[in-house]
């Protein structure tokens, strides 16, 4: 009788622990399913995902790609507006747009004494209002917050945004979007 009682509880046990091998990640999946479901949907950008419901710099600041651009906003002072209700379309150059420019001019513009510079570089990446990637139609003129323009030159789905020097810029990640905007990220700085 105790082999009897033996065996019927290690099959049992065997029972329980093969269901718990079952349930534990059927349970997990649940829960990242309920998760994925009641989140956002976001869009890569440097590594981190960028998330709707979060303003500009909360979600750039997470961005691998833009950590030069953080830093010039910050050492523009631009923080506090970008976090602003908006809404903005930023065009966000990577950190290998920066370096595009010539040496030492991101060392140069990020000094005290180059504030106004910089500030006027980087409103140039800024327009009023939240425009998606479908409204940014070939030919069309985006007045920035600078005050210049920037015209936007399409083929196909590629846009592209020519500065006032005439240099272009690719819109390499469109539609971040934002909760006071939209960011598309940019391989080149635009030149006011």
């Amino acid at each position: 009788m105790s082999k009897r009682i033996a065996l019927l509880s290690a099959i049992a046990f065997g029972a329980l622990t093969a269901a718990g091998t079952f349930v534990a990640p059927a349970l997990a999946k649940e829960k990242m399913m309920k998760s994925e479901m009641s989140g956002e949907k976001t869009v890569m950008v440097g590594g981190a995902a960028m998330y709707p419901s979060k303003n500009i710099i909360q979600n750039a600041v997470n961005s691998k790609d833009h950590t030069t651009l953080v830093a010039a906003v910050k050492a523009a002072g631009l923080v506090k507006t970008l976090e602003g209700k908006g809404p903005f379309t930023v065009f966000a150059p990577t950190n290998e747009a920066f370096n595009k420019l010539p040496p030492g001019t991101v060392d140069n513009l990020v000094k005290p004494e180059n504030k106004k510079a910089l500030t006027k570089i980087l409103t140039y990446h800024v327009v009023p209002g939240k425009l998606e990637a479908s409204a940014l139609t070939d030919g069309k003129k985006l007045k920035t917050v600078e005050g210049e323009t920037l015209t936007v030159k399409r083929s196909g789905d590629m846009v592209m945004l020519v500065d006032a020097k005439g240099g272009t810029s690719t819109v390499t990640i469109p539609n971040v979007n934002q909760s006071n905007g939209v960011i598309h990220v940019v391989d080149t700085v635009l030149m006011p």
